[in-house]
């Protein structure tokens, strides 16, 4: 029987692939390899302004950024890298390998976390940090914010931790995970999900300790200075994290800080609709450009 999460999986890869990118594998150290997606002919360094969209724990770099990557590709040099446990492993220093002296980044769910990071150490490379969601968590909330995603939060869902959110093992969980991530509501039978399931969560220990990894404790943690601007992209309602956390979060990253936010449940609605956010995120990055941010 047919894999329907690999069909689906194929489908993104080919439109990836009609937006001019081509999957690519670096060996950064012996048994680790980088797989990512990239112009086609980059050999050195892009003609465009350069975009890296970094994926969350809900699909790896093609299941998250592929329409939005035939939109972007139009006016930008896309990078799409796969984190590591989610199809591949992720460089500290993609800029290095791939020729890219300065690019704008764009981080979703966990995604936002390695934004985040990499606009933190690399801050002279990394000129424009757009975080979709959050930028860390700190015991099932974001660093330095009020408690918005708290224990009683998720119990009100029927779960017990955040990894039963991001990380499900049943067709319930994964349904209950679509039901707050997506933007339009869709019914799918039980044979889809369960190989989904199967397909996008095989690393599933991994990945736990990586969801792990990222709890940090906000009593003796504070938000790193960020010498960038940062835009941080919101749901107006969404389920897990409120437009008024987003706004404290704002307040406290500072003045080069702004929010936008979208009339929408959750805050990425991915390829269930994707051509209106899919134009939003152009238009976004395209202010900076007419302002000469991004470029000198």
């Amino acid at each position: 029987m047919v894999n329907l999460a690999v069909a689906l999986r194929s489908s993104m890869c080919i439109i990836v692939k009609s937006a001019g990118l081509v999957p690519h594998t670096v060996e950064t150290e012996p048994g680790t390899k980088v797989n990512f997606w990239l112009p086609k002919n980059s050999g050195g360094k892009p003609e465009k302004p350069a975009v890296l969209l970094i994926h969350g724990f809900a699909g790896d770099g093609v299941m998250t950024w592929a329409f939005q990557a035939r939109s972007l590709s139009k006016r930008y040099s896309v990078y799409i890298p796969d984190l590591l446990f989610f199809g591949g492993s992720y460089t500290d220093k993609p800029d290095r390998i791939l020729g890219v002296d300065k690019f704008v980044l764009v981080g979703f769910s966990c995604g936002g976390v390695v934004a985040s990071k990499i606009a933190e150490l690399y801050g002279n490379m990394a000129i424009l940090l757009t975080n979709i969601t959050f930028l860390y968590i700190h015991s099932t909330v974001v660093t330095g914010a009020p408690p918005i995603m708290t224990d009683s939060n998720v119990n009100r869902f029927g779960l017990s931790s955040m990894s039963d959110v991001l990380l499900p093992k049943t067709v319930k969980g994964l349904e209950f995970l679509l039901s707050v991530s997506l933007h339009k509501r869709i019914w799918l039978p039980s044979c889809p999900l369960k190989d989904y399931l199967k397909t996008m969560f095989t690393n599933r220990k991994e990945m736990a300790e990586l969801l792990e990894a990222l709890i940090i404790n906000n009593d003796t943690t504070t938000l790193p200075s960020f010498p960038q601007r940062i835009d941080l992209l919101w749901g107006e309602n969404d389920l897990f994290f409120s437009v008024e956390f987003a706004k404290d979060l704002q307040r406290k990253l500072g003045e080069m800080t702004s929010m936008e936010s979208i009339k929408m449940e959750v805050t990425w609605c991915n390829w269930t609709d994707h051509l209106s956010t899919t134009n939003f995120s152009t238009n976004f990055l395209l202010l900076f450009i007419k302002t000469k941010f991004v470029l000198n």
